[in-house]
Order: structure tokens, then C-alpha cells, then sequence
């Protein structure tokens, strides 16, 4: 079983009830994956070094999946598809046992190789 937490960072000019409506659609897409739990972690702060001017952090996504069964793919995939629905330039921080990756736009190519490696350090080496 993996618990971990995702903080979504919005971009500056997201209005503080927008975003809370983008937290929970984002939850309720995660909840649809086959995950033990997704929950509204209300208490979420602003990751490390992040600029209190330039990002507003409205709430984090707690999720308890299985490590088996390639759910952990798909929840990393469904993160990126969100992130590339979104016409601002929001990020998400994933933080599994305080190992953090940080999911934004990049290239594809950038993305896929950040992915594939966070991916394989909690699945065991199976991408």
C-alpha cells in the first residue's frame, strides 16, 4: 500500500474558488481510479521554496493506492492529463514517503523521463 499527497500549486492569477473547484474535480477524477482512497486534505501548505506571491496552495489530495496492479501509473498519468487540460501554468508536487516530484509543463520528453524515474523508485523497478 502507497500513501501519498499531492499539493496542487495554482498559478497566481487563479481565483481562490476556482481553484478549490479545480482541487476537487481533480480529486474526483483520482477517485474514479481503482484507489484505496482520495481525500481533500484541507490543511495543505506551500511546498518547500515555493513564493507565497506567485503560487496560491488551496489544498492537497491525500490517496491511498495498492503498489501493484499499475495503479500508480495511472494515477501519475491521470495528473499529467489534468495538468496539460489546464490553460494556466498550475503545478502538482506527488510526495510519497518524502521522496517529491514535481509535475508541471515541460517538454514531453522531459516529463516522461522525470515520470519514468520517480515511477520506478516506488514500484520496484516496474515501469
Amino acid at each position: 500500500m502507497l500513501d501519498l499527497r499531492l499539493v496542487v500549486e495554482f498559478d497566481a492569477d487563479v481565483h481562490p474558488e476556482d481553484a478549490d473547484r479545480l482541487t476537487r474535480r481533480l480529486r474526483t477524477e483520482i477517485a474514479e481510479l481503482d484507489v484505496e482512497s482520495a481525500r481533500l486534505d484541507e490543511g495543505g501548505t506551500a511546498p518547500d521554496g515555493a513564493k507565497g506571491a506567485d503560487v496560491v496552495t488551496l489544498g492537497a489530495v491525500v490517496v491511498a493506492l495498492s503498489a501493484s496492479g499499475g495503479v500508480f501509473t495511472a494515477l501519475i498519468d491521470t495528473l499529467r492529463g489534468w495538468l496539460g487540460r489546464q490553460s494556466a501554468r498550475h503545478k502538482i508536487s506527488v510526495t510519497i514517503d518524502g521522496d517529491t516530484i514535481e509535475l508541471e509543463r515541460a517538454t514531453t520528453e522531459q516529463k516522461q523521463a522525470l515520470v519514468d524515474a520517480y515511477v520506478r523508485r516506488h514500484t520496484g523497478g516496474k515501469a
